[in-house]
């Protein structure tokens, strides 16, 4: 099979992505059954970080193990890459000892110049521009919550991050919509964003008109890693965005609140939202685990 790389979410089609959920579906019951499924018994995942993880790792590592398979943690402050090496010549020595990778980084050239070089597939795990796992997740989490998300509106509170970036992406390939609310000065950049066109997505000044009949309502941190010296004027910035109560019953009475975590309560998104009855934030994070093992699975050996 031709090697297909993940590194934005619009690198899989339409039906890639309906078979990954279905499959997503078919693993988790299987993994709540205590029923042993091991497709990739001996083949090795190589999971490359240069920022700091829980979830991304967690989900990774453990869901290559439960396929059978074994994982390899690499951080670059503890390889050759941390000391300079050419990012070119460790994809033609990495490739050539596992079976697939994923690389958490800054720069998303860094991972395609990565790809470009790697003789196996490469999952992006997260950089400055995108986070395509954490939308497979979200869209699937929907999904079991409330069915199918075409039609439906996301809306989108806070800043323009990698994880906005992503949930742009997916609504132009699965047909929904995204409202976005940022503070002036952190609006999307359509280019950065990725974006064929600009057709399934509405700024808007005010977040609560943002968040009006929404489907899903969600947000994320106001400082990004890799903004921190920013952090002292995003939260003055950002004061208006917080997630709160007012905020969520402007949404449909059935809407979701989501975030990739971690959260900080009392900033982005109040205690009673994330705690409360509508949020999905658990089950949301532990989807990560069930679709990426799905994604791995489709990556190295298809539609099975």
């Amino acid at each position: 099979m031709k090697i297909k790389h993940f590194l934005q979410f619009n690198d899989l089609n339409r039906s890639e992505l309906e078979i990954i959920f279905d499959r997503a579906k078919w693993i988790k019951a299987k993994f709540k059954s205590y029923e042993k499924h091991w497709p990739l018994e001996d083949r090795t995942l190589v999971m490359i970080f240069e920022k700091a993880s829980t979830r991304t790792r967690l989900s990774f590592e453990s869901g290559m193990q439960q396929l059978g398979g074994a994982a390899i943690y690499l951080n670059t402050r503890d390889s050759q890459l941390g000391r300079g090496e050419p990012v070119e010549d460790a994809a033609q020595v990495i490739s050539r000892m596992c079976d697939i990778v994923m690389i958490r980084t800054f720069e998303q050239e860094i991972i395609e110049r990565f790809a470009e070089n790697s003789r196996v597939p490469v999952i992006n795990g997260l950089t400055n521009e995108y986070h395509p796992c954490q939308i497979l997740a979200d869209i699937f989490t929907y999904i079991e919550q409330r069915g199918s998300i075409q039609g439906k509106t996301v809306a989108w509170i806070g800043d323009s991050n990698n994880v906005c970036n992503t949930w742009l992406q997916a609504a132009e390939l699965l047909d929904f919509n995204v409202h976005v609310s940022t503070p002036k000065g952190y609006e999307v950049e359509v280019e950065r964003a990725g974006l064929y066109g600009a057709d399934h997505f509405e700024e808007f000044e005010d977040p609560m008109e943002a968040a009006r009949d929404a489907d899903i309502v969600t947000t994320d941190v106001w400082t990004s890693m890799g903004f921190e010296s920013e952090k002292k004027v995003r939260i003055k910035d950002f004061a208006d965005w917080q997630v709160d109560k007012d905020m969520i019953k402007q949404a449909n009475k059935d809407a979701l609140f989501m975030h990739c975590l971690p959260a900080h309560r009392g900033e982005e998104v109040t205690a009673e939202v994330i705690d409360g009855p509508q949020s999905i934030v658990w089950e949301e994070a532990e989807n990560r685990l069930h679709v990426q093992k799905a994604l791995l699975e489709y990556l190295l050996i298809g539609n099975k």
